[in-house]
């Protein structure tokens, strides 16, 4: 009875082995049989997905006919077992530049010190003369005698100049600027062209414009002074006499002939700033004399007795051209 009773504990205990062996044999061939989708990427950046039950890369590869050639690596390596990420990197392997070593002709010290070139720099400044122009005026009248007289002389100007300078063994091989500045502007020379005046004292039987006057005394520096100023006509009143004829032979003319003094000469031009709005332009040439007229005191031509009254008596700075 006892030895029946072990025999039947014997073959459960058999069979539930045989349960367990079975069912470890099913779970090993299922982890076996799990499919994986691995994506392969190729070195022209191509890249494939394959299903495969496989997770050694070497048999993953080969498995899909994959070759890998000398020039080329695989990551992870073949014998590796794919990671999480599912991927295989095919990839041509970098060549490091390869460096040849030239030899080089064996060269002296003397040698070298010889062909040494000194190159320095130096920052140079000169002043250098700015040359002035000269302006030409012509206000002469066509068809006259002229003379050029210099209203203005001219005179350089001065301008300092900053250099870099090369040089090589002290020869100056290369020049440039690096700035300029203006120590002096240049005045320019003027020169005027102006009807000659053949004497002063010599008759005239027509005015003279404004312009012509003043160019007639241009470059003389006058003698400012002032002078009692009035005016008169060609009246018995003023003159004593009606034909208007002055000193110096010309008939007198309005807003242009003064009657002065005798330390005025005949032809000495007076400019009068006050009466620089008059037809003639505050200028007036010394043609005539008078009675009453001294040295400090002038005397005007009018047109009209009337005018000359209207003008009166003035005490007026002018301008003496001698």
């Amino acid at each position: 009875m006892e030895e029946r009773f072990s025999i039947k504990i014997i073959r459960k205990i058999v069979f539930i082995s045989i349960i367990l062996i079975c069912i470890f044999s099913i779970g090993v061939k299922a982890s076996k049989s799990d499919v994986n989708y691995v994506t392969i990427v190729f070195p022209e950046d191509y890249e494939t997905t394959v299903m495969t039950s496989k997770v050694k890369v070497s048999e993953i590869l080969s498995e899909n006919h994959i070759i890998v050639l000398p020039d080329e690596v695989v990551y992870p390596d073949q014998d590796s077992v794919i990671d999480f990420s599912k991927k295989i990197t095919i990839s041509k392997v970098t060549e490091a530049k390869k460096i040849v070593a030239e030899e080089v002709e064996s060269v002296t010290t003397e040698e070298l010190l010889g062909k040494y070139v000194t190159v320095t720099e130096k920052i140079i400044v000169e002043q250098v003369e700015i040359p002035y122009e000269t302006i030409t005026k012509d206000v002469s009248r066509e068809g006259t005698e002229t003379k050029d007289t210099v209203l203005q002389q001219g005179v350089n100007g001065l301008k300092e100049i900053k250099y870099k300078v090369r040089y090589q063994d002290e020869q100056e091989i290369e020049r440039n600027v690096i700035s300029e500045k203006i120590l002096k502007e240049p005045v320019d020379k003027i020169i005027q062209i102006s009807t000659k005046i053949v004497s002063r004292a010599g008759r005239r039987d027509s005015a003279m414009s404004p312009e012509a006057i003043a160019a007639s005394v241009a470059g003389v520096t006058p003698t400012v002074t002032n002078l009692n100023t009035s005016a008169y006509c060609a009246c018995m009143i003023c003159c004593g006499k009606t034909n208007g004829i002055t000193s110096s032979g010309a008939p007198a003319k309005e807003w242009y002939t003064i009657a002065a003094g005798s330390g005025y000469p005949i032809g000495t031009v007076i400019y009068i700033p006050a009466l620089a709005d008059k037809p003639n332009g505050g200028w007036f040439v010394v043609e005539d004399r008078g009675g009453a007229i001294t040295n400090n005191k002038i005397d005007i031509y009018m047109g009209s007795h009337s005018s000359a009254l209207i003008f009166g008596r003035r005490n007026l700075e002018c301008h003496i051209y001698q």
